[in-house]
């Protein structure tokens, strides 16, 4: 499903070019190379420059843009740091991209509170370096270091989403600039309210299509007092789900389980030097009070020796943690490069907790007669997993073949009652599964988009077609 940018586009209009080059001066750029940065995606999807790069500075430059881009109806596409997976930031059909990098500042920290405000460029590790030293951290952790603006606009989750949710349990409120102009608050710092419409959870997962996100206010948790990570390696893939799901039902308070099935550890233990037995094996980390944190790890190796694992390496030490899930987060770039010259194809998907092992086992049959490299890799102690396929982007033949093993991953987990994506969003390349997921829900999704961005000028073409 390779979505090129739109055919021929006219140019920006010269009085447009001029009023922006006039506000923003050295703000704005029209360079080649700036261009090219913003129009390529971290994916299998084609380039798709803009017409212009902002490196917006405060929302009242977002909220100038927006005025002048609707005045010439030339569309905003909303830029973190570019590190989507569906071509959620792409502008395929050209205009302006609002690179929001330089509002990176850390507006307020409200430790007794456990919330903080922070700019849509704050970075996520940034962020939890400032928080370390006050014993907080921000949980919410995609494998790359994204901006907390582009997290929201994707709905992101990540390793630890089983303990401490996503981001739409983690943004309390935002500030938005809207199509019209306006700069909205859509909630306060409180932890519960029932005024009026959830505006925060329409804007959260948007993708940038209803509103431009320029500050988040997130929820914060305190650093555990103790925290022990393992490594546990299984004869079968069956094993190590069913030892997820048992946990799970259990009640063990699992912080972070990821699975690696064994193309993945054999990618992980190439690009991040590590040396794991090349078994199907599962990422454990464990939070609380010692006293608690020894009750989990007693009662999931019982249940881990039911399924047929191997030794157990357990680490309390923070800098083997760290080069653990370090190497994690680099699983889609160990899975990419399997071979040279390849782009990622990465599909994800979420079903109940009870219907995982018969989903993931399907896929892994589905692979198995896959001529492409890919690797299975995901945060199952929500029943979400991805698929990172290694392609010849050149390749017709690859392109087809991934294509349809991805139609059916995606439609064998709603037909399993879950979704066609976990936490990587719609945006180009899910939009085919929409509407069976949600059938009319679409409509009214597309009558917001209309009363809210009547010229759809925000992010056109992202989630739906209009």
């Amino acid at each position: 499903m390779h979505h090129a940018p739109s055919p021929a586009r006219p140019p920006l209009a010269p009085a447009f070019l001029e009023a922006a080059r006039e506000r923003f001066g050295h703000q704005w750029h029209e360079s080649g190379a700036m261009l090219a940065q913003h129009g390529r995606s971290e994916a299998h999807f084609g380039p798709a420059p803009p017409d212009a790069v902002l490196f917006a500075r405060s929302t009242q430059d977002v909220v100038d843009l927006v005025q002048l881009c609707t005045a010439h109806d030339v569309p905003i596409v909303p830029f973190g740091a570019g590190t989507s997976i569906e071509g959620n930031a792409l502008p395929i059909h050209g205009g302006v991209s609002v690179n929001m990098s330089d509002m990176n500042a850390i507006l307020a920290v409200h430790a007794e509170d456990f919330d903080c405000t922070v700019q849509a460029g704050c970075r996520r590790e940034e962020l939890n370096l400032h928080l370390r030293d006050m014993g907080l951290f921000f949980p919410i952790d995609p494998g790359a270091n994204a901006t907390i603006g582009g997290m929201a606009s994707t709905r992101a989750s990540g390793t630890n989403a089983v303990r401490y949710g996503t981001m739409r349990e983690a943004v309390l409120a935002l500030t938005v600039v809207t199509p019209d102009g306006k700069v909205i608050r859509t909630g306060s710092r409180a932890r519960k309210s029932a005024a009026g419409y959830d505006l925060t959870r329409l804007f959260v997962g948007a993708d940038g299509t209803l509103g431009i996100i320029t500050e988040v206010t997130l929820r914060l948790h305190p650093i555990p007092e103790q925290i022990s990570a393992a490594v546990c390696g299984f004869a079968t893939l069956q094993g190590a789900v069913d030892t997820v799901v048992q946990s799970i039902q259990s009640g063990v308070p699992l912080a972070r389980v990821e699975l690696l099935d064994v193309m993945q550890i054999r990618a992980v233990n190439r690009w991040s030097k590590l040396d794991l037995p090349e078994t199907t094996t599962l990422f454990f980390e464990f939070h609380g009070s010692p006293a608690g944190v020894a009750e989990q790890v007693a009662t999931v190796e019982a249940l881990a020796a039911e399924n047929g694992v191997g030794d157990f390496a357990w680490s309390t030490l923070a800098e083997e943690r760290a080069r653990l899930w370090k190497a994690r987060h680099e699983a889609y770039w160990a899975a990419v490069n399997l071979r040279p010259n390849a782009v990622g194809w990465s599909t994800d998907v979420c079903v109940p907790i009870s219907r995982l092992p018969a989903c993931i086992l399907a896929t892994q049959a589905d692979l198995a007669t896959c001529s492409v490299p890919a690797t299975i890799v995901g945060h199952v102690g929500d029943g979400n997993f991805h698929v990172i396929f290694s392609i010849d982007p050149t390749s017709p033949d690859e392109l087809a073949e991934v294509a349809a093993v991805n139609a059916r991953i995606v439609e064998r987990a709603l037909a399993m009652d879950g979704t066609c994506t976990g936490e990587h969003g719609i945006g180009l390349g899910k939009q085919d599964w929409l509407v069976a997921e949600l059938g009319d829900a679409v409509d009214i999704m597309r009558m917001l988009k209309r009363t809210m961005d009547p010229k759809n000028l925000f992010n056109p073409g992202k989630i739906f077609a209009l």
